[in-house]
Parts: structure tokens; C-alpha cells; sequence
């Protein structure tokens, strides 16, 4: 009867290595994205309002006319110092164009407007704006405005193959543009529990954003980011267990043959 229990025992013990071994073989259910489409599916995507201006935002403004004269009035040229020259050649102009800076109240200084109130606009409407004001006051009525976007960003951090911070160059940057821009997540990121940060009206909100899932993802207001949006991609278990020592040595080959070589160990001591 002991001999039958000792090997009822072992044989138990060998079955569950096996089990336990097979189990973290086998392929993660949480690595491949958008598990709930189909083939022609189609979802509605969270509205969103395009990239508005801010307070502290800095954009280019070039205008162009047939009048030479107005239009390099109309666009401030790039100016430096040249240390050592005569006073009055030491500021040299180059071919780029600097940009404007919103002021607290949202507001930029352009030539011949003065105060032009453009917060709350996207580059288009900005455009549009001041290419009005300047037909409507006889300034240029042939102009021709556009506006981009200088300084406007927003970070990645963690299990991203390229942390860090990426200029926004469009009105529509898309979670899964961002991610992929950072060369994608490594596999040890989470991809159900994306943490975003965003800052509004002088509040920080967090939400949590699944790639798992297109529709929830559709859905979420962090479909499309903002300028100054903090994306954070968790890390998943395998790699928190790796900040400590010896962390992931139960999911390990050398660790599986060591349980199975003791067990069998054990079955020839008892049946010698």
C-alpha cells in the first residue's frame, strides 16, 4: 500500500510538471491586437476635434503675395548675431521663417494685425483667419497663408521599442500611429491596459486605452492623441518578475528538467 501511495504520489507530481510546463509553453492570449474584429467589420471612431491651439503653442506662419515687399514684411525671417562684425552687419537673415508663440491669453502679434486671438483654432482655421484679415482690412488681398505646427509634442514611455518624444506635424495622430512611430510594442508590453495621460484646463486625466479590443479602442477619447498627451505602455508580468532575481526562473527550461530529473530521482530511490 506504500509503495502504491509513493507512486500514485510521484506520478501526480509528474503530471502536474507537465501541466504546469505545457501551460507557459503555449502561445499568450494577450499579444495579439484587435482580437474581437472580423473581416469587412466596420465601427464609428470617438469624435474628435483635430489638434486645437494652446496657450504657449508655437506655429509657423508664411505668407505669400505677388508684392515682394509685403511679403517679406509679412513673414518674420530668421535673424542671428554674428559676434566680431561692425553693428551694422552683424544681424544676418537667414531663409527660414521663426515662429509665433501664443501668450497666456491665446493671442500672437502678426505684422500690420497686431493682437490676433488664434487659440482654440487648428492651423487651418488659423490660416483661413488671417488670410480674411488681411483682405478684409486691403493689407494683401492675393494672399496666400499657411501654418504649421513647431513645437507641438507628445511623449511615449515604456515597453516601446523607441521611448520618447514625437513632434505633431498633422491634425490627426492616432494611438496606433503614435505606437507605431516608437517602433511598436516590445513583447513585453501590456497591450490592455495603455495608460494615457492628457492635461486639460489645468487638470491631468487618466485613461486607460485596450488594444486588445478595436471597438473599446474606437471608442476611447485617446483615439487620436493631443499635443502634451503621456503615453505609457505597462509592462507585462514576465517582465516584472524580472526585476527580481531569479524571478522567471520557474518558467525556464533548465528549471523544468531539474523538477523532472529530482521527481524521477525520487521514483527510482522508492521502487529500488
Amino acid at each position: 500500500m506504500y509503495m502504491k501511495n509513493c507512486l500514485t504520489a510521484v506520478c501526480s507530481c509528474l503530471a502536474a510538471t507537465l501541466l504546469l510546463f505545457t501551460t507557459s509553453c503555449s502561445t499568450p492570449k494577450n499579444i495579439s491586437y484587435f482580437q474581437d474584429i472580423a473581416n469587412g467589420q466596420t465601427m464609428q471612431i470617438a469624435h474628435h476635434n483635430g489638434i486645437k491651439l494652446k496657450p504657449g503653442n508655437k506655429v509657423s506662419i508664411m505668407v505669400k503675395s505677388q508684392s515682394v515687399e509685403l511679403t517679406n514684411a509679412l513673414n518674420l525671417p530668421v535673424t542671428s548675431q554674428v559676434i566680431g562684425t561692425p553693428k551694422e552687419s552683424s544681424m544676418v537673415q537667414s531663409q527660414g521663417v521663426s515662429g509665433y508663440t501664443l501668450d497666456s491669453n491665446g493671442d500672437i502679434d502678426f505684422p500690420f494685425l497686431g493682437k490676433v486671438h488664434v487659440a482654440g483654432m487648428d492651423k487651418t482655421e488659423v490660416a483661413a483667419y488671417i488670410k480674411k484679415q488681411l483682405y478684409d482690412q486691403q493689407i494683401a488681398t492675393d494672399a496666400v497663408v499657411t501654418v504649421e505646427y513647431m513645437n507641438l509634442h507628445y511623449s511615449i514611455m515604456g515597453e516601446v521599442s523607441g521611448p520618447g518624444q514625437y513632434n505633431i506635424d498633422k491634425e490627426y495622430i492616432s494611438l496606433m500611429e503614435a505606437l507605431s512611430r516608437a517602433g511598436d510594442m516590445t513583447i513585453y508590453g501590456r497591450r490592455d491596459s495603455i495608460i494615457v495621460w492628457r492635461e486639460q484646463d489645468g487638470m491631468r486625466t487618466t485613461y486607460i486605452a485596450n488594444m486588445l479590443n478595436a471597438h473599446d479602442l474606437a471608442n476611447s477619447p485617446v483615439y487620436y492623441l493631443q499635443q502634451g498627451d503621456i503615453v505609457y505602455v505597462q509592462p507585462n508580468n514576465f517582465r516584472k518578475r524580472q526585476s527580481k532575481a531569479s524571478g522567471n526562473e520557474v518558467l525556464s527550461g533548465s528549471f523544468w528538467l531539474s523538477v523532472v530529473s529530482v521527481l524521477t530521482t525520487l521514483g527510482v530511490l522508492i521502487f529500488k
